[in-house]
């Protein structure tokens, strides 16, 4: 009897089959969506080095190596571009970063319930607007004839003239970045703010018997349990530094020549240059080199935290 209960008893890996197999029905769509629409593309990167004739197709066009990222290596505007690239991505980073903890802790200090979800909710209404509205809600702002600024904001300084915003290089910089602030800064401080609220309270509460003060408490509590938040917010930023916002770069500044000195980044360089060459080759040739840099940044930045703070790493 023993040997027929035992042959009728599931194997392990039975067992085993019957425990994962939901899970797997249900990460199904998800890994398939992510093959078809991630990975199955991967194969046209062979665009990158073929000058495409589209009567012969993609894999009938002519091998032409490396020709296709020359164009951005050569071009008169290549340090503008590069310059602009990563001195923006740099700046938005450490903004977002530093403004983005400060607004969490101030939020999460909020007593009533209400009034921070109301907050939480006002603070990612911008990221969750298209760049095409976000950019005519600037031009309402910087219109030299009717806008916000020129028409009610300078005149209370004295000057009735106004500026002519989408031709004067030198403002846009700053707008941009603000601009980019105030549109971005939400997601990260919801990610912040899920953080502190996972924070042991009990934690404050020894600080606060020790005498520490709110100030001290941030220092001492509330920033190092987000270290690990932040690193990993700051080595996916890395990974894709030599990308940009197109429509913030792009949109924004409404495609003003006069600020293309300080706007142009590779994105929308690579997109001018397809519109004048209709080269399809040269735009995947761009966005493939900015893929593997980015991911070179970012295993070059995960070893050196894993250097520092081995636990803090990513992988």
């Amino acid at each position: 009897m023993a040997n027929v209960t035992e042959a009728k008893a599931p194997s392990k890996s039975m067992r085993k089959f019957k425990t994962w197999a939901p899970i797997f029905l249900m990460m199904a769509p998800g890994l398939i969506y992510l093959f078809i629409n991630n990975y199955m593309p991967m194969a046209g990167l062979v665009i990158a080095f073929k000058q495409i004739n589209f009567s012969d197709g993609i894999w009938k066009s002519p091998w032409i190596g490396f020709k296709n990222f020359e164009f951005l290596f050569k071009s008169k505007d290549a340090f503008i571009i590069t310059r602009n690239t990563i001195g923006y991505n740099l700046a938005f980073i450490v903004i977002n970063t530093v403004l983005g903890i400060a607004l969490a802790i101030l939020i999460t200090d909020i007593r009533k319930d209400g009034m921070r979800k109301v907050y939480q909710s006002a603070i990612l209404v911008p990221y969750l607007m298209s760049i095409v509205i976000v950019s005519y809600i600037t031009y309402a702002f910087l219109s030299a004839e009717n806008g916000l600024i020129n028409n009610s904001i300078l005149p209370l300084f004295g000057n009735t003239e106004g500026v002519s915003w989408y031709m004067e290089k030198k403002y846009w910089p700053f707008i941009l970045t603000l601009v980019n602030t105030w549109k971005g800064i939400g997601y990260g401080t919801l990610i912040y703010i899920s953080t502190v609220n996972g924070i042991d309270r009990s934690l404050y509460e020894a600080a606060s018997l020790d005498g520490a003060g709110k100030w001290k408490q941030i220092v001492h509590v509330t920033l190092p349990s987000l270290k690990g938040t932040v690193i990993t917010l700051t080595l996916l930023n890395i990974g894709r530094i030599f990308y940009s916002d197109f429509g913030l770069f792009y949109q924004v500044p409404m495609n003003s020549g006069q600020l293309n000195e300080v706007t142009n980044v590779i994105d929308t360089y690579v997109y001018r240059s397809l519109l004048q060459m209709n080269n399809p080759g040269m735009a995947s040739a761009a966005g493939f080199y900015q893929s593997i840099v980015g991911f070179i940044l970012v295993l070059v930045a995960n070893l050196v935290v894993r250097k520092i703070d081995a636990d803090s790493a990513l992988f």
